[in-house]
């Protein structure tokens, strides 16, 4: 038996792999951007579709609960990303909720007017803070500093201005992970709002956001938690900070009596007052059928073969890859790391490319960086060996360099 195999008869999620739909043949590294089909979601929209709205119809609101599926939905990513029941609701894109959550970390600290992210954020975050502070008038301001400065303008100053520090937790293109407890008491002992992203850590890292009192996050559902193609994101509130926020987006699902139909906007009670408009309940549903693969699944079992996938990825490239200038990207310190490993090369989207012509899938990002996920929940000690060995042939024989494997797709 070889090593890759021995570590994978004794791995303790091995049988979580049979819960998905991976096709034969291929490795596949791109968790991080889109999770696989896990099996069960197809059966389950079938239902909805033939059997409550098909049957139901208009009924299906009150029968199957479906005006109650952002809820019933959130509290189960409550339970993946370390908060309390009640304090997370499912709708709208990452983009909007984002909007909406740093709105409310500026209305909870109306007298200041700084958020501070840093450059390895992922850019549309920055682009909405950018679209609402220009809505607020000139004397908001969005400071952008390098990641590893963050820490530093918390601790000086300058932090005496910040309202709300908005930065995501594992870096979209190099899987460099901020220290969350440290920063969250930093933010809170300058009298600031902590706001995470976690797109690229739910489902991929263990999370507390309840015990180090985060006070807002947001994240995406079709990464690790395999929810499907646009997928609602969700949005979490500090209990403390629920009964308070005046939601930027006064929607009539996030008022406290939507079927009263009054003309004044009433908040509801807690988190719900994020909810704006209809449920999209296909895209709820598939989440939801999604969500029962993390049955019985150990987040620190998780953490655990993560490391050891991402360890044993980056030794084998760096050893059967050498000389064809690759360069690690990512942290090197697994402490430091989230669930991925990023090499750059000048010529990676035609690299990447060639791999995926053969069966091992990762991702390219600007303006050179092979990025590469992995989601222990399916993959195995084997994909990795076989993925590096794959890219070894693909870097010896320059079997990336064609023209095919150069012209940019539209989605890269």
């Amino acid at each position: 038996m070889s090593e890759a195999s021995e570590a994978d008869s004794m791995d303790p999620l091995a049988h979580v792999r049979q819960r998905f739909h991976v096709p034969e043949g291929l490795v596949y590294l791109d968790g991080n951007s889109l999770g696989p089909l896990p099996h069960g979601v197809a059966e389950r929209l079938q239902r909805v579709v033939r059997e409550q709205w098909g049957d139901s119809l208009i009924r299906g609101w009150n029968d199957h609960a479906w005006v109650d599926l952002p809820v019933t939905v959130g509290d189960r990513v409550a339970g993946l990303i370390g908060a309390a029941p009640g304090t997370v609701v499912c709708g709208d894109t990452t983009s909007i909720n984002v909007a909406k959550a740093l709105a409310a970390g500026l209305q909870l600290r109306p007298d200041r007017r700084v958020v501070l992210s840093d450059s390895g954020n992922f850019p549309t975050d920055l682009y909405m803070a950018q679209g609402l502070l220009a809505s607020l008038g000139a004397d908001h301001e969005l400071r952008v500093v390098a990641p590893e400065e963050v820490a530093g303008v918390m601790a000086g100053p300058d932090a005496a201005d910040v309202a709300v520090m908005m930065l995501t937790h594992v870096d979209y293109r190099t899987g460099r992970m901020h220290d969350m407890a440290a920063l969250t008491a930093a933010a809170h002992a300058a009298g600031a709002i902590a706001m995470w992203d976690l797109a690229h850590s739910a489902g991929a890292v263990p999370l507390d956001l309840a015990g180090l009192d985060v006070d807002l996050a947001v994240g995406c559902t079709y990464k690790y938690l395999n929810g499907g193609p646009g997928a609602p994101a969700f949005v979490h509130v500090n209990p403390r900070h629920a009964d308070t926020v005046q939601p930027l987006l006064s929607g009539w699902f996030g008022h406290e009596s939507p079927f009263a139909f009054d003309l004044d906007y009433r908040p509801v009670a807690g988190v719900q007052r994020m909810r704006v408009g209809t449920p999209p309940v296909l895209a709820l549903s598939a989440l939801d059928a999604a969500l029962d693969v993390w049955e019985g699944v150990s987040m620190t079992d998780l953490r655990a073969k993560s490391v050891a996938l991402c360890e044993r990825f980056i030794a084998g490239v760096e050893t059967r890859c050498a000389g064809h200038g690759l360069r690690l990207v990512s942290p090197r310190d697994a402490d430091q790391r989230g669930s991925q490993v990023s090499f750059a090369h000048e010529q990676g989207y035609a690299i990447i490319q060639a791999l995926i012509s053969e069966g091992v899938i990762g991702d390219f990002r600007a303006p050179d960086v092979l990025r590469f996920g992995f989601t222990p929940l399916y993959l195995r000690h084997a994909d990795v060996d076989h993925a590096v060995r794959t890219l070894g042939d693909i870097l010896d024989e320059r079997r990336w360099d064609t023209p095919a494997f150069m012209q940019k797709a539209a989605v890269t």
